[in-house]
């Protein structure tokens, strides 16, 4: 080896270790001035529902015009891979212009999707939507890679919030998309950055981060992963999404099933996302709608089960372990129960 190649790897290690010494330094400045209790540390306590997320592109006005016809609990105007280049001015000025009366006229969420830093074009989205009368309730952000992308995010919000002057009385739900490799390997990070910037700067930050979004296609593109119909090659990337993402309390979004014209293979695919602890599901047709929200919706035979036992817990003389229809009970499934009873309640509330 040279010693020029030699010096070359030296200055990459240095440069690899610094900016560890500084995420790790802005993360311990974080966590150790946001005080919380011991049995929610650090977990964000999200309740809207997004069992279906939609796509509608902002410089369609077709489709805009059907939104009210719509049932999915969050509708994203999109500005990134549902408009072409040349649309891209023509969206962003749509969706400023018509958002809020789009927002009044639907029953549930109406987010935006912008585009990503990297694409040079996220700063003026940004500028745009703070333009607005009223913010939208959720900005959906693609293809974050790393802790420094997140950091830029959130820094340019906040910032142009400030700038503008503008009073914010509910928080705007910040979501992130991870769509490559290295955003994967980077998940932990990126989460850590955006919950950072939240809870360093309560009395500026605009935002919370409230869930994460797995672009499959992208992610399929960037790792040369050929898709099959069970997905099977992307069980390890899912299970990663929703581990991750849920330790911090996170919502986490499951990928697009393409072929809106199977409504089986939708279904079995939702069920099985519900099964991993997905807590919704991409759409981008209106026929998938249904299907994926009672996929990620309690049964009534679940939920039956689930407040019978909870019943016989507080019951039961030993809060330890009992019998319920045959079968032994310990806190583990108690738990559980807990969570479908929760999940029904916040879907009720909506």
């Amino acid at each position: 080896m040279s010693l020029f190649s030699t010096f070359n790897n030296l200055c990459g290690s240095l440069h690899r270790f610094s900016h560890h010494q500084r995420s790790l330094s802005y993360g311990i400045r974080c966590f150790s001035s946001h005080p919380t209790d011991d049995n929610n540390r650090f977990r964000h306590k999200v309740k809207k529902p997004r069992r279906a997320v939609m796509y509608v592109p902002g410089h369609d006005q077709k489709k805009l015009n059907k939104i009210p016809s719509l049932a999915a609990d969050c509708i994203l105007l999109d500005c990134e891979d549902g408009v072409g280049y040349d649309k891209k001015v023509e969206a962003r000025d749509t969706i400023t212009r018509l958002h809020n009366k789009i927002a009044a006229n639907y029953s549930r969420e109406v987010g935006v999707r912008i585009n990503s830093p990297s694409s040079g074009l996220a700063s003026d989205d940004i500028e745009a939507l703070f333009s607005m009368e009223h913010l939208p309730s959720c900005i959906a952000v693609p293809k974050i890679d790393s802790y420094q992308e997140m950091k830029w995010v959130c820094d340019k919000m906040n910032q142009t919030k400030s700038q503008q002057n503008r009073w914010i009385t509910e928080r705007i739900n910040l979501i992130f998309m991870c769509e490559s490799g290295q955003s994967l390997m980077n998940l932990k990070e990126i989460i850590e950055a955006g919950i950072c910037a939240s809870a360093v700067k309560k009395r500026i930050a605009c935002f919370q981060i409230s869930g994460v979004i797995f672009g499959s296609d992208d992610f399929c593109a960037d790792l040369e992963i050929t898709r099959s119909q069970d997905a099977a090659e992307l069980m390890y990337a899912r299970q990663k999404l929703v581990v991750t993402a849920k330790s911090f309390g996170l919502q986490v979004i499951d990928m697009v099933y393409i072929d809106y014209k199977d409504p089986d293979g939708l279904r079995e695919q939702s069920l099985q996302g519900a099964k991993m602890g997905f807590t919704g599901k991409q759409v981008i047709h209106p026929n998938q709608v249904d299907i994926v929200q009672q996929c990620f919706s309690p049964s009534e035979e679940k939920l039956e089960w689930a407040k019978q036992l909870l019943d016989a817990f507080q019951a039961s003389e030993n809060k330890g372990v009992f019998t319920f229809r045959g079968q032994m009970i310990d806190m583990p499934t108690i738990l559980q129960a807990q969570n479908i009873v929760r999940i029904s309640a916040n879907l009720t509330a909506e």
